[in-house]
């Protein structure tokens, strides 16, 4: 576990959304400091986590001192001078985006993602890009081109991936929240595995323009924070209609923090608890970490009400179809002509060929092939077509839960954070991992990790509290009258 290296800096630096505004409103601290206290941090501990690729000194600076001005003449917005940790796979503006690959090494882009110019405009402090998997491939952020994210908790162990770069610098409290994406469960693993919150829009409730493309049809952006309020209001400033991205739908965003405030009770709400969910297998504190919480619910007021995703263990099998063949599309941009690496070779064929052996990691070749060879011809109707017709039978299956039930909870992972390197030679093992959460992206809906416990080792363990399309404020009053109730909202170390 990591300690503290300045005890007087980090507790400048040791805040949650809500409490930095608050201080920076009453004058308690200028934006300066406080985001000097947190580059400060990053640079004692990030040698150690690795939780960062790039760190922005001058530009975070730059953007502090700007969001001091706007508060000296009365600005009240609710980010306006929090420092933030963005995933990089996110596009910014004159700022490294890697995508955790070494064939974007160099790369700075001239422009920002929808997202990314929405927390500018709201006068956030960007600190950072943060480590990932590349190009978002994998559940343990060891996939990087850039080496790999230590859990804060135990540097011995993964901290759960793709986000686990902006899961670690939460929990690590090198920012106050972080932006990531999550196209398989890749917000929630990394939020349980580090003991903080996740949270994973619906697919349309936040702009995917300038987020680097794993699986078009399954990413989603999301919000890693210390607690369920906190998501809340970085949420309301990301989620909204773009129409620079076709598939993110115009409709109105909900003032989620206004809703959840005052979310001390689950009075009237049912629960629904996936009989396929708990399997053999399970570890054991999980198993019961989460039977806690729901305990823990219906004391809250829910009513608990057994439900089944019949398709569920089909999931995994149709996810690392389609996903692959998404992922062989999107990747065929990169070969050396327009951006990023270029290898040289004795001609056009031998120059790509050169430029994606040595670009590509071998996660990212291998998901390449896979993609590829679904999408052959002969193959397709075999393998991706029926993939996609199995992927509307499990949406289908979440659309009848949901006319049972409002949320429903689960387990995130079947274990808690495992070692670094433990299941790195197995693919199809460290693909089980994902058993539990691919399910939400293949229907789209919302979701979100909540810690609820440790197991016996000290490891946090995460709750999934699954909701329905555009049922974000749903799960965020689930995870804020939890969190009121158990007396804590992250296990920040």
């Amino acid at each position: 576990m990591i300690t503290s290296l300045n005890p007087a800096s980090h507790t400048l630096s040791n805040h949650t959304v809500q409490s930095a505004r608050a201080g920076l409103q009453s004058g308690a601290f200028s934006a300066v400091e406080l985001t000097t206290a947190y580059l400060e941090r990053i640079h004692g501990l990030n040698p150690r986590l690795n939780a960062f690729i790039t760190v922005a000194d001058e530009a975070a600076l730059a953007q502090a001192r700007a969001a001091d001005q706007r508060i000296a003449r009365g600005d009240t917005s609710p980010l306006l001078g929090i420092p933030l940790g963005l995933k990089d796979v996110l596009s910014t503006s004159g700022l490294r985006t890697t995508a955790g690959s070494r064939i974007l090494e160099n790369y700075i882009p001239v422009w920002d993602a929808t997202v990314v110019a929405r927390l500018r405009a709201a006068g956030a402090v960007f600190v950072g890009k943060c480590n990932t998997d590349e190009f978002a491939m994998g559940s343990t952020t060891e996939n990087s081109g850039y080496g790999v994210t230590r859990n804060p908790h135990d540097e011995s162990r993964v901290p759960g991936g793709s986000s686990g770069g902006p899961a670690a610098a939460v929990a690590a409290d090198l920012c106050v929240a972080a932006i990531g994406t999550d196209t398989g469960g890749s917000v929630r693993t990394p939020a349980a595995f580090c003991g903080i919150t996740g949270l994973k829009n619906s697919y349309g409730r936040v702009s995917r323009y300038g987020v680097l493309a794993y699986g078009s049809s399954l990413d989603s952006v999301g919000v890693l924070a210390r607690n369920a309020m906190d998501a809340a209001l970085v949420n309301g400033i990301i989620a909204g209609h773009d129409p620079s991205d076709a598939t993110c739908v115009d409709i109105p965003v909900p003032n989620y923090a206004g809703e959840i405030e005052t979310s001390t009770n689950l009075r009237g709400l049912k629960v629904g608890v996936p009989r396929e969910y708990f399997v053999d297998g399970l570890q054991r504190e999980v198993r019961d970490g989460i039977q806690t919480g729901i305990k823990q619910l219906e004391a809250l007021g829910a009513r608990i009400v057994e439900v089944s995703l019949p398709n569920t263990s089909l999931a995994l099998s149709v996810y690392y179809m389609i996903a692959p063949a998404e992922v062989s599309s999107n990747l065929s941009r990169f070969d050396g002509v327009r951006y990023g690496l270029r290898v040289s070779g004795h001609d056009l064929v031998d120059m790509v060929c050169n430029t994606r052996t040595q670009g590509f990691g071998p996660e990212a070749k291998r998901r390449i092939m896979l993609g590829t060879y679904a999408l052959s011809a002969g193959y397709y109707d075999a393998y991706y077509t029926r993939a996609q017709k199995v992927r509307t039978l499990i949406k289908r299956d979440f659309e009848r839960a949901f006319e049972q039930v409002d949320v429903m909870v689960s387990p995130i992972t079947p274990t808690t954070a495992f070692k670094i390197g433990e299941k790195a030679d197995d693919p199809i093992t460290m693909y089980l991992t994902d058993v539990f959460t691919v399910s939400m992206n293949l229907a789209g809906t919302c979701g979100l990790s909540v810690p609820c416990g440790k197991d016996d080792a000290g490891l946090p363990i995460g709750m999934q509290v699954m909701g329905p399309w555009m049922g974000e404020s749903t799960v965020l009053k689930v995870a804020q009258a939890f969190q009121q109730a158990v007396g804590y909202g992250s296990y920040i170390v």
